[in-house]
């Protein structure tokens, strides 16, 4: 029978079993993933890049189709970022803080991150695990215009959806992509934190120049 944490545990070698397992229905099981992984702050463990990654794969043999995970997936992302900032402005520090559903570390680290890079880390945290579960919930927090929110939500929704999905529709038909789907997934994580790579090496360097400039 389908275990559905051993799907989270081993999500490469299941994403196969939850399809034959669900049928059609395997479409609302992987929208409940995607809206829980960015919806419920206290969820940031479950399966992001990967879980898009896969099931693009799975479309490009014809299990799925394409053009409806695209737009079911990018509504969940959408809608979860959403319910995550309303969970961070309503709820706030804490009822999270105090039952221990959310780590001070976590929580901490993601507000550095925002406090640096501002409405743009609503798209960049996209791409970051852990840090894309709580950015909307901080955001909330932090109080930040819905309206504005909203557009970068939207923006980074359709965005990080769109890559993942059609990259594994295009290149997980590839014999090398199937016959070593496990190195991939995990060249595909770290690829997801090429962008907040880019973003500390700009900030470093912006933060060392006028250094240089007061010393002359």
């Amino acid at each position: 029978m389908f275990n559905i944490i051993d799907l989270f545990l081993n999500i490469d070698s299941n994403i196969g079993l939850l399809i034959d397992s669900f049928g059609p229905w395997s479409y609302i099981v992987i929208l409940a993933i995607i809206f829980c992984e960015t919806g419920l702050v206290f969820l940031p463990f479950l399966p992001g890049d990967s879980l898009l990654f896969l099931v693009g794969a799975f479309a490009g043999k014809g299990s799925l189709d394409i053009f409806v995970l695209f737009f079911i997936l990018s509504f969940a992302a959408i809608a979860g970022d959403s319910v995550n900032y309303a969970f961070g402005r309503y709820l706030g520090e804490k009822v999270f803080l105090k039952k221990g559903l959310l780590k001070r570390k976590h929580l901490d680290k993601a507000k550095n991150f925002y406090a640096k890079y501002g409405g743009k880390a609503i798209i960049i945290a996209r791409f970051v695990p852990i840090i894309r579960t709580i950015a909307p919930f901080v955001a909330g927090m932090g109080e930040m215009e819905y309206s504005k929110f909203l557009g970068y939500n939207i923006i980074g929704g359709v965005f990080w959806v769109g890559l993942f999905v059609f990259a594994g529709y295009f290149f997980g038909s590839i014999p090398f992509v199937q016959e070593n789907l496990t190195i991939v997934l995990a060249v595909v994580v770290v690829l997801s934190l090429v962008p907040i790579l880019i973003e500390i090496i700009k900030y470093k360097m912006k933060k060392r120049l006028p250094n240089k400039l007061t010393q002359k």
